[in-house]
């Protein structure tokens, strides 16, 4: 191939581990690969942009992607790096899932390309379905002793007793197998040959390499082969794709796109220098220029805002990136307060999600709101009146950005969008008050 994907994957530290021969399959021809992905949520968080990704690589370097919707292993829930066992999903709510996780990765991949290497997207579900219990153990289950799914890492772990595991139930031990029928199917059906993950799932990947060599023995040349990328840490040990608000997720109505576009911002200069390899389609010349322009003025964050523009445009779009841009630079004009009100809605409450609010009625409004009112005794911003007084007289209080003092009363001028009044203390605690 003109491209080689696992050279490519190579210097962005995308690859983990990598069996024997799969670089020599890939560089030899196009080879067919899948990703799975669980249906535990209607969603796709940021942890899930690396398997899409290593995807979209593999399409572009001239690959045919297929992207699994695990409908029939979602009813199980995969053991990999759990330390108890996942609550089961109803028929509906997985049902719901899988077509939210559809929608998702038909942003990134095109199912109604025309090209030869197009992308598929499966449910595993079509061809488990039918599958009866008997014809499983049978024509499945003979082919793998127990022997060898006990030496996985992922069942050793629960097996063990440490770490608060409370053992492992049939139904979880048999994911492994199930996982590696997917492989036997996609090999049989679309000539699929190369399975990839996070490296988490290197035990249930290897288990399907091995489950096809089985299942086609007598073949000629019947071969399977396995890859991994290395799950994302961050370089403080905390866990990567978290927020305050939770998960980062890769829908706007969970996590606006001002968040979004502020997780990549706030990243630190290790990590940025990291994810702009693995999340982003900048080439090498392109990222190793902007990591030597970067060390050279750290302070101008180059790194963070090249990383969070790629991400934000690659998941949302050009003009959800610019009204985050727009957004951000608002936050800390010197005319913050007549610049905000220029911001739609929408994006306003969006910079302002997961803020203290409270509500006071119009009336109560064009009495006149006094600063101990508007912290405290119609708020409850700060936990009593003398707070109150103490911030204002430390100076440290602020409406829509401009400081003001204990007599201060709040009026129509004050108003965002007929309704809103932001409150700070200080430059981090932001509070709002909306006229109902």
């Amino acid at each position: 191939m003109a491209n080689k994907f696992v050279e490519e994957l190579r210097w962005r530290g995308m690859v983990h581990d990598i069996m024997p021969g799969t670089e020599e399959q890939l560089d030899k021809e196009m080879t067919t690969a899948y990703i799975g992905f669980d249906p535990t949520s209607d969603s796709l968080h940021i942890g899930s942009l690396v398997p899409i990704i290593l995807l979209v690589h593999l399409e572009k370097a001239g690959h045919k992607p297929i992207a699994l919707v695990g409908g029939a292993t979602g009813m199980i829930g995969d053991p990999s790096g759990k330390s108890d066992e996942r609550n089961l999903l109803d028929e509906a709510t997985l049902a719901h899932n899988v077509a939210g996780i559809k929608r998702i990765l038909s942003r990134f991949l095109d199912f109604d390309s025309t090209e030869i290497n197009a992308p598929v997207l499966v449910n595993n579900y079509d061809w488990m379905k039918n599958f009866s219990f008997i014809d499983f153990a049978r024509d499945v289950g003979k082919r793998i002793t127990v022997n060898y799914m006990m030496a996985k890492d992922s069942v050793k772990k629960r097996l063990s007793g440490d770490e608060g595991n409370v053992g492992m139930s049939f139904t979880e031990f048999t994911y492994q197998l199930i996982q590696g029928y997917d492989f036997h199917h996609l090999y049989k059906t679309m000539g699929c040959k190369l399975q990839m993950g996070g490296s988490d799932q290197w035990g249930n990947i290897t288990t399907g390499t091995e489950l096809v060599r089985r299942m086609h023995n007598g073949e000629d040349q019947a071969k399977a082969f396995a890859m991994t990328c290395p799950l994302i840490t961050k370089a403080d040990g905390s866990k990567f794709g978290k927020s305050e608000g939770g998960n980062v997720w890769l829908d706007a109505d969970k996590t606006s796109v001002f968040k979004f576009y502020q997780f990549w911002l706030n990243t630190t200069d290790e990590d940025a220098e990291k994810y702009i390899k693995i999340f982003t389609f900048l080439d090498k010349e392109t990222i190793d220029a902007l990591i030597v322009e970067h060390k050279e003025t750290p302070h101008l964050r180059l790194l963070q805002k090249r990383l969070a523009e790629e991400v934000t445009v690659f998941v949302h779009s050009q003009e959800d990136y610019d009204n985050a841009v727009k957004a951000s630079q608002i936050l800390f004009s010197k005319d913050f307060k007549n610049e905000i009100k220029q911001l739609p809605e929408a994006l306003f409450l969006d910079v302002f999600e997961g803020v203290k609010q409270a509500e006071v009625s119009e009336a109560e409004f064009s009495e006149g709101i006094d600063m101990i009112g508007a912290l405290a005794a119609k708020t409850s911003f700060l936990s009593s009146n003398g707070d109150a007084r103490r911030a204002l007289k430390e100076n440290a209080v602020a409406v829509n950005k401009e400081k003001v003092k204990e007599d201060y009363i709040l009026s129509s001028e004050d108003l965002i969008h007929n309704k809103y009044i932001i409150i700070s203390r200080g430059k981090k605690t932001n509070f709002l008050l909306k006229i109902v």
